[in-house]
């Protein structure tokens, strides 16, 4: 039975969606998993330990496949910050709305709880290594141990955002999901001048930003 298919990380990443959606519901097991899709339940074990570390890639799919993307484009490179993290973000949902459906019904019953989803901690990290390496701005506290913290509260707010911007796309109706397209504009204009305000009233506003943003997480 295993000689009849070649297994990879990425085939059983489409393969673990295609059931999903098919039978409305998760695989019960690996065994009937592996069945199912005629390849011996040992082989699963290469690439996953487990459904929910599956679940994890399938999300991390999504990021590679648009950082992938990015690196391809000639004038992503010439970008400033804020353009390539539009661009990030743009070609993200354009990777989330091709699997709509997927995307919909795995994190539908867990909205609420987004922020505390185990299974989008993998793409929390490469999201906000992503976030790291961007050319931010800011201002500067002119304190080491200050400014670390300061860039840790910083990148995180953008993790809130990307969560806020998740969650708003899951209950967008609109067609072609324009009105996703304008909060993704406003919320990262509206981030960036957020980071490039003189430093005590950047601290006000950054706090009341993620007061709300959590009070409408939950």
């Amino acid at each position: 039975m295993s000689d009849k298919i070649k297994l990879s990380k990425d085939k059983l990443i489409t393969m673990y969606m295609d059931f999903v959606l098919e039978n409305n519901k998760t695989p019960e097991s690996v065994y009937n998993f592996a069945k199912a899709n005629h390849f011996d339940e040992s082989q699963f074990y290469r690439f996953f330990g487990s459904f929910e570390a599956l679940d994890s890639a399938v999300y991390e799919s999504f990021f590679n496949n648009t950082t992938k993307t990015l690196k391809k484009s000639k004038e992503y490179k010439n970008y400033d910050a804020m353009n390539q993290l539009l661009s990030f973000y743009f070609t993200f949902f354009g990777n989330l709305t091709a699997n709509r459906s997927y995307v919909s019904k795995s994190l539908q019953a867990e909205m609420t709880g987004l922020s505390k989803m185990k299974k989008l901690k993998p793409l929390r990290k490469k999201f906000l290594d992503f976030v790291d390496e961007l050319d931010l701005g800011g201002f500067n506290l002119n304190n080491k141990q200050l400014d670390d913290i300061k860039d840790r509260v910083v990148n995180e707010s953008y993790w809130i955002q990307m969560l806020a911007t998740l969650k708003f796309w899951i209950d967008d109706d609109s067609a072609d999901f324009e009105k996703t397209d304008l909060f993704i504009e406003k919320s990262i204009a509206a981030s960036f001048e957020l980071a490039n305000t003189k430093p005590l009233k950047s601290v006000i506003d950054f706090g009341k930003f993620l007061f709300k943003e959590k009070i409408n997480m939950r």
